[in-house]
């Protein structure tokens, strides 16, 4: 199948060898967990470069969280949810809005934390709203981004 403009689908090229046999024996939630934890050092790392580099925490975590989120969706499309079936145009609409809407929440979270109570610690706050927003990112792409083309059954947790 050809590349489309984001990659290569993977229904075309599914990942094979030992480790992602072993990735895929595990349990969803935890696959979920482990390109979560990388997408939450991805955001901490870029964020606190940004920090370095003379920007102020609020576009500091706006830019970090755009990083991490299109670090996220090429993971959890090859890692964590099975095939939805749908163009990677349309899959990656769907997991804009679920993230829109989680990252939306963690910014919230950040924003009131880093101007508040966590001032003197911005990564504290960052990790508080990527808690937050962690809450509302599972079942949003496990019921909508990457939910199945099928009508009536739920996908399973």
């Amino acid at each position: 199948m050809p590349m489309s403009a984001v990659g290569c689908d993977r229904t075309a090229m599914p990942p094979t060898g030992p480790v992602a046999r072993l990735i895929r024996r595990l349990p969803r939630p935890v696959r979920f967990l482990g390109v979560g934890g990388f997408g939450l050092a991805t955001d901490l790392c870029v964020f606190t470069l940004l920090m370095l580099g003379g920007i102020t925490p609020l576009p500091a975590r706006a830019l970090s969280l755009v990083v991490a989120t299109a670090v996220t969706w090429r993971l959890n499309r090859a890692i964590t949810f099975d095939s939805s079936h749908r163009r990677q145009g349309d899959e990656a609409l769907r997991y804009a809005l679920v993230t829109t809407i989680a990252q939306g929440t963690s910014y919230a979270v950040f924003s009131v934390l880093v101007l508040t109570v966590l001032a003197w610690l911005p990564q504290a706050a960052l990790l508080a709203g990527a808690a937050a927003g962690a809450l509302i990112s599972y079942n949003g792409h496990r019921l909508v981004s990457f939910a199945p083309r099928t009508t009536g059954a739920l996908p399973s947790p």
